[in-house]
């Protein structure tokens, strides 16, 4: 049956209708999040609101970290689908999951000629369902929409090596397709695509001893090309922000992260290996036996080309001394179709490294299990059905898996992966993750502004509490203060609102005081600031009594 859905169109609809099952659900639900993705949406919709798609602004700070593609894109899909003045985050989310959707059939369409169509298939639905995917594909950030990218470049680049060692002709569409997707993705996120492709290239000819079939790339006028999709773009920027440009994006945000901790994100050599399991959870529990036996097969060029995707590139994450678990993304495909092909040929990886990684793995499902039962309790309304349902699956599921995993290796164990995934993942996004109010203090509190919104929808004034996410949702003419300029706010604009976070509540009262008026308290929302562990407690004031 696998066999019949791995050919002609079929796979392709086969992969497209489940992403949308594992990546719609929650889109439109779950709120806009901290910190990242809603620096990005603001600085897309001010885009928008001035006109100016040159500039990267999050209200009238620049942010020279990444390059424009991204918030080209969400401005696209925003203008076709809503407007700059929703508060509505889905359409700003829509380029991440078509970038996830195409890396998926991109890996498929790869994957066919390297590893077969039936494992292409496997591991295309390993690669849609791991769990990193799926949280970037619901999120208006680059690396969902790089992926896609990535896997473009990746299959270029994999077709040309493929067919120079097998003596076919590589022709032009696919050098192509190569450069084409390298500069959007530069474009997107800078040098992570370009580096990925090089330190592949770099390794396939250095095992290769031999360097002659990287002409079929045809450097001559590729190189240009990529440069010529970044250049005008890149050259504007720069004669606009005085040089500000590239010494926010390549040295303090690229480079800084490459020589030293950035916003406490460390962690030793190592730490992706421990990550992998919940990082390609389901998939994670064949991906040792992928890349022993891809070890063992090396001489052959589809499986050595798969390997120079996957170590080098990781071996340089791993020395970096900011890691994110999303940086190690890039490589997912070229492991999600290693652990197919494995399922497919007998050989499994050493009794010990099974052991662990069967045990690495269930204490993942079971931490996902708890916090889909859990979490509900401890932070949302109560108890979640979805999420008790959803829990049962996962522990069920995941220990029928488990079990036969561990007594038969058979290419079916990746589809029933991908399904579990598809069954515990989907209602978590959809209904329990937005459901958990107490994390989402944002939205509370533009749900309390909305009620009683300032005449003539003057600006709100925001103390102590700054998050991006409450920027986006109340819009960009929010204006965070500290208590005594929100006191001298709120009296001189009269029909003004502030929101003060409790630590600064005393101070700004006593501000207000001081310029002869009375604060009024309309409501409070209270929660935890998830970026950084707080609780916290805003009040919403007018000046006097309506």
């Amino acid at each position: 049956m696998i066999t019949r859905w791995s050919l002609g169109w079929r796979p392709y609809l086969l992969l497209g209708l489940f992403c949308l099952g594992l990546y719609l659900p929650g889109l439109a639900a779950l709120p806009p999040t901290d910190r990242d993705e809603a620096r990005f949406a603001q600085a897309t919709r001010q885009m928008i609101e001035t006109g100016d798609w040159l500039h990267i602004r999050f209200q009238n700070q620049a942010r020279n970290k990444k390059p424009a593609g991204i918030y080209w894109l969400q401005a696209l899909s925003v203008m076709a689908t809503s407007d700059a003045a929703s508060p509505a985050i889905w359409p700003y989310r829509l380029p991440s999951l078509i970038g996830a959707t195409l890396a998926v059939l991109l890996t498929f369409a790869l994957g066919r000629n390297l590893v077969g169509a039936p494992a292409a298939l496997l591991g295309a639905a390993l690669l849609a369902s791991s769990l990193s995917l799926v949280v970037e594909a619901h999120l208006a950030k680059t690396d969902a929409a790089l992926l896609g990218c990535i896997a473009a470049a990746q299959l270029a680049l994999g077709e040309i090596y493929r067919r120079t060692r097998t003596g076919a002709t590589a022709r032009w569409p696919w050098a192509l397709l190569f450069w084409a997707a390298l500069g959007i993705a530069a474009l997107i996120k800078g040098p992570v695509a370009p580096l990925l492709a090089a330190l592949t290239a770099a390794a396939l000819s250095l095992a290769d001893r031999d360097a002659a079939w990287l002409k079929a790339l045809r450097p001559l006028w590729g190189v240009p090309l990529a440069a010529l999709i970044v250049g005008p773009w890149l050259v504007a920027m720069t004669q606009a922000t005085g040089g500000a440009f590239i010494g926010g994006s390549l040295g303090h945000d690229f480079v800084g992260k490459l020589v030293g901790v950035q916003e406490g994100h460390g962690a030793p050599p190592g730490a992706y290996l421990l990550l992998l399991t919940p990082i390609f959870w389901p998939g994670s529990l064949f991906a040792a036996d992928g890349v022993l036996r891809a070890w063992r097969e090396r001489e052959r060029p589809s499986q050595r080309f798969l390997l120079a995707w996957i170590v080098p590139f990781w071996v340089a994450l791993e020395l970096v001394p900011t890691k994110l678990p999303h940086y190690i993304l890039p490589v997912l495909p070229a492991l999600a179709l290693l652990a197919a092909h494995a399922l497919f040929n007998a050989g499994a990886a050493p009794r010990w490294l099974r052991l662990a990684v069967s045990g690495l793995w269930a204490l993942t499902t079971l931490a996902l299990a708890a916090g889909l039962a859990l979490a509900p309790l401890m932070l949302g309304a109560g108890p979640s059905p979805a999420g008790i349902v959803a829990a049962l699956v996962a522990l069920g599921g995941g220990g029928v898996l488990l079990w036969r995993a561990w007594s038969e290796r058979v290419p079916a164990l990746a589809a029933g992966a991908a399904l579990l995934a598809l069954v515990v993942l989907a209602p978590g996004f959809a209904r329990v993750v937005p459901a958990l109010d107490r994390i989402w203090l944002s939205r509370s509190a533009a749900a309390l502004v909305a009620r009683d919104r300032p005449p003539g929808n003057a600006p709100v004034a925001v103390v102590g509490y700054n998050e991006p996410s409450l920027i986006f949702l109340l819009g960009t003419a929010t204006r965070p203060l500290d208590a005594a300029a929100a006191a001298r706010y709120l009296v001189a604009a009269r029909d003004g609102r502030a929101l003060v976070e409790a630590r600064d509540d005393d101070a700004f009262r006593r501000a207000v005081a001081a310029l002869g008026h009375n604060p009024h308290a309309i409501g409070r929302v209270a929660g935890i600031d998830y970026s950084n562990g707080r609780r916290m407690t805003l009040t919403f004031y007018a000046a006097a009594p309506d």
